[in-house]
């Protein structure tokens, strides 16, 4: 049986990607790592393939963006355009181009991640979006491969990463209504794996809290970033009770909410959404949703990992972009059963 880069790996104690980059002569390996590689080659009679040892080296200037799916066209929503238009803008003033891929879940992501990485199709990864337990982040860093994250990661040390203070932005927009009079205000939020809906829910909680109100789970739903599943979980939420008002992660989420309480004559409920993607002005009733920049988060991502792949020199490893509450018709009173 021949001996691979993996074999060599176990026994250096490094990852495989540290011994691919020992054989490229890559001077960011510090000669100890370099010579123990060597003797673990030495001992198992390890000769690269010389093919191998110039794909390990070669740059394609091509950077992969591993980009989630749900059950409906990616595409349909507008926070990922946005977001690819930014990473294109800098892109391509610095000479790089983009691989897109999606996934149905976590585990196919990774899957692409790992094909990247060994075919050398790309030079860096961009995810964009971070998970509980993020899986593609543990494999990223395992293989030390330049990768960077469109949202905080649940351990950020040694990560390169943009994101918006989501938990700020939540805390902020329901702190808007409290002032406006709502006490009984519900929440939809995307899956409870995201760190976003993780950091939003946490600002929604702590501005209940601070007027007295206790996390009422009937309040609460997820839903998937469309507006069927907007519709769905708003449904649910007046099945169980009245709010006075409703945030919502994301305006495809918003939309859908905004149908469901045009079925229930006499409601009046105030909604905000998020992302403030261009539909939500021309919407009926027009929707308010926080603009968190999307473009900004794309831009500034693929700008830190460029940096990264050419050896520049910064002393960040972080972006935090700045929101604005866009406020329209739905925040002044949007009335179910009326047009």
């Amino acid at each position: 049986m021949s001996v691979t880069i993996k074999d060599v790996a176990k026994l250096a104690n490094v990852s495989p990607s540290t011994v691919s980059r020992v054989l490229a002569d890559n001077p960011r390996i510090s000669d100890e790592t370099k010579q123990r590689v060597y003797k673990a080659m030495k001992e198992m009679d390890y000769h690269p393939n010389a093919i191998a040892r110039s794909l390990v080296s070669k740059t394609t200037k091509t950077i992969g963006l591993i980009l989630p799916n749900t059950d409906e066209d990616l595409f349909v929503n507008p926070f990922f355009i946005q977001i690819m238009r930014g990473i294109s803008h800098y892109a391509q003033k610095k000479g790089y181009y983009i691989m897109y891929t999606y996934s149905n879940n976590e585990d196919q992501e990774v899957e692409h991640i790992t094909s990247l990485i060994n075919s050398r199709r790309v030079d860096g990864v961009i995810l964009a979006v971070a998970r509980k337990d993020d899986k593609c982040i543990a494999y990223l860093k395992e293989a030390d491969y330049p990768f960077v994250v469109i949202g905080k990661p649940e351990n950020a040390d040694g990560v390169l990463w943009v994101d918006n203070d989501n938990f700020h932005a939540m805390y902020s927009v329901v702190n808007y209504l409290i002032q406006k009079g709502e006490r009984k205000i519900a929440f939809i939020g995307g899956s409870p794996t995201l760190n976003v809906t993780i950091n939003r829910l946490e600002g929604y909680t702590r501005a209940m809290e601070n007027i007295g109100e206790k996390l009422d789970e009937n309040m609460v739903q997820v839903a998937e970033f469309t507006e069927n599943s907007g519709y769905d979980a708003m449904k649910r939420i007046l099945c169980k009770g009245r709010p006075t008002a409703v945030v919502t992660t994301d305006d495809l989420i918003a939309f859908g909410a905004s149908k469901a309480i045009s079925e229930v004559p006499g409601q009046h409920i105030s909604i905000i959404g998020f992302n403030n993607t261009p539909i939500a002005a021309f919407r009926n009733p027009t929707l308010s949703s926080v603009d968190i920049n999307s473009e900004k988060l794309g831009y500034y991502a693929v700008k830190l990992l460029i940096n990264k792949l050419e050896n520049e020199k910064q002393d960040i490893n972080n972006y935090i972009i700045d929101t604005k509450l866009v406020e329209r018709d739905s925040t002044k009173k949007f009335i179910g059963g009326e047009n």
